[in-house]
Order: C-alpha cells, then sequence, then structure tokens
C-alpha cells in the first residue's frame, strides 16, 4: 500500500492476528493505546469486520524490513464526531490511531515515519483536507512525534485526551 525504503504500511489481514494478540497484551503498549488485554476471540471480533471491509476503519500493520513492528489504522470522521470536536463542515476529515507494537523500536524515528507516509497516502488518495488524533495528555513521547508531522494541539477532549490536528496546506 505504502512503501519507504525498509518501512511499509500494508492492510491487514487475518495472518495477522496472532501479532495483534502478541501486542495487545504488552503492557508497554497498552499504557498508552487503551485497551484491555486482549485474546484470540477478541481480537478477531474487533479487527475482523475491519479486515473483511464491513466497518469504516481501514487496518493496516505497518512492517520494518518485512517483520511486522505495529498497527495504524485510518477512518473518515463521521458525522457524531464532527460535532464532539467542534467542526462545522463537511470537509474531508480522517482520524488515525497507532502504535508501534515492538517497544524495542520506540525512540528510533518510525513512529514520525509511519505518520508522514499515511498523511501523504490520505492526502493524495483520499484526499483529506485534515486527519485527526487523539492522544493521552501524558503521552509526551507521542505528542511530540505527532508536532513533528506537523500536528498541533487544538482542543481538550476531556481530563485525559486531547485533539491533534494536521491540516493540509496543499490543499
Amino acid at each position: 500500500m505504502i512503501q519507504n525504503g525498509e518501512l511499509l504500511i500494508r492492510l491487514m489481514n487475518a495472518n495477522d492476528y496472532e501479532v495483534m494478540v502478541k501486542w495487545l497484551n504488552d503492557k508497554k503498549v497498552l499504557e498508552f493505546y487503551e485497551e484491555p488485554p486482549s485474546n484470540m476471540d477478541r481480537v478477531i471480533k474487533k479487527y475482523g469486520p475491519r479486515v473483511e471491509g464491513q466497518h469504516n476503519v481501514a487496518p493496516c500493520i505497518i512492517e520494518h524490513k518485512e517483520e511486522p513492528i505495529g498497527y495504524i489504522q485510518y477512518y473518515k470522521i463521521q458525522e457524531d464526531e464532527f460535532r464532539r470536536y467542534g467542526y462545522t463542515t463537511n470537509e474531508r476529515i480522517y482520524g488515525i490511531d497507532q502504535f508501534i507494537g515492538e517497544s524495542r523500536l520506540w525512540g528510533k524515528g518510525m513512529g514520525t515515519s509511519m505518520i508522514l507516509m499515511m498523511l501523504n497516502y490520505l492526502s493524495i488518495n483520499k484526499n483529506a483536507s485534515r486527519v485527526v488524533l487523539e492522544v493521552k495528555i501524558g503521552n509526551g513521547r507521542a505528542i511530540s512525534c505527532y508536532k513533528k508531522c506537523g500536528f498541533r494541539e487544538i482542543k481538550d477532549l476531556n481530563d485525559a485526551h486531547c485533539l491533534m490536528e494536521w491540516v493540509n496546506r496543499t490543499k
């Protein structure tokens, strides 16, 4: 789907469920991704409809040197989220969520690279005018990464999260 050097973002498939179970049981990952520990049934129930194209979320796996290292998903913002985030127009706004599942690779620039790759993809292939994401206020590593990618904090959503936004300047 998207490749830049040794980094590849591809659509998730059923063969990826096992690695998702691994990542979604890693305490370091769960500290920031905010899901409960998982098992195969839970992963299939949540990600199966996405993999099969029966959900508005497009799930993707990030590979480095042909090894899965993380997850990223994108989705067109739905009407209820437009209101919650404070948008009043029907712009082409997408949301993303992501994590690097192999914590030994944190802090090596791969998060920045994969997000920039996804922003480029959404801009060119989905005509996105903006991309938003929610982040824990205390997740300094992620916030720093997002700012490097051109996101800015625009709104506190509650006591623990803020909304960050990237604006497509080519539109």
